[in-house]
């Protein structure tokens, strides 16, 4: 299965330098957001350093949401997709290679750029840090969870609408626990209890998002 496993993540992260528009496309997504917030509110910097976990957070969020129709999509397209379910290997490790390889071209990199883009909301050291953290924390269970309404909306027309209605209830936790633990962080509270919880968020998303996107996907295909 490890074998397997490695195998998925290879091939998607192939084919995602291959297709490097796609990936380029949420990082300009996210760049464009988190920038225009800050020429649009002002230069004053106690309203920008207040309103910087939710706009980061948000911008990540919605991103990340832009990623998700490539998840199965082109797999769906072009047949691959119903040639993994006939594999030998446990569909549900198909779907965790495909999710490590998503998170790490479609999650990762927003981890690593938000603390850059934090420079210009005037964030003190001590809050990028838990910005960083938070992100690196929250961002997987984007991917998660995300990956169960995108599996349920496959070759629906309109899919990637119906995915925003599926999943972002299911971020508002995120959201908060994320963007609580950077401000908290600020005001001096501490980020522990709000990275404690994303973290329980996180463990419960590992523990039940790839079986029930493995269950999603032969309902999509049967």
């Amino acid at each position: 299965m490890l074998k397997a496993l490695n195998c998925v993540i290879r091939r998607d992260l192939l084919l995602a330098f291959r297709r490097r528009s796609d990936v380029l496309t949420t990082l300009f997504f996210f760049v464009i957001v988190a920038t225009l917030f800050p020429l649009g509110v002002g230069p004053e910097a106690a309203l920008l350093r207040t309103m910087a976990p939710g706009i980061l957070w948000v911008a990540a969020l919605l991103a990340s949401m832009l990623a998700l129709g490539r998840l199965f999509a082109l797999d769906h397209a072009d047949g691959t997709l119903e040639q993994m379910l006939l594999s030998a290997e446990p569909l549900t490790v198909i779907v965790i290679g495909k999710l490590i390889a998503h998170w790490l071209v479609s999650g990762l990199p927003l981890v690593l750029l938000a603390p850059l883009l934090a420079v210009q909301f005037d964030l003190p050291r001590d809050s990028v840090a838990v910005l960083f953290f938070s992100l690196l924390i929250g961002t997987p269970v984007l991917s998660l969870v995300g990956s169960i309404g995108a599996a349920l909306t496959l070759g629906v027309r309109g899919g990637g609408v119906l995915v925003s209605l599926l999943v972002l209830p299911l971020y508002i936790p995120v959201l908060i626990f994320g963007a609580g633990a950077v401000g908290a962080q600020a005001s001096g509270l501490g980020s522990s209890a709000h990275l404690l919880l994303l973290g329980g968020v996180l463990a419960g998303a590992v523990a039940l998002a790839p079986w029930a996107t493995a269950a999603a996907l032969r309902i999509s295909l049967e």
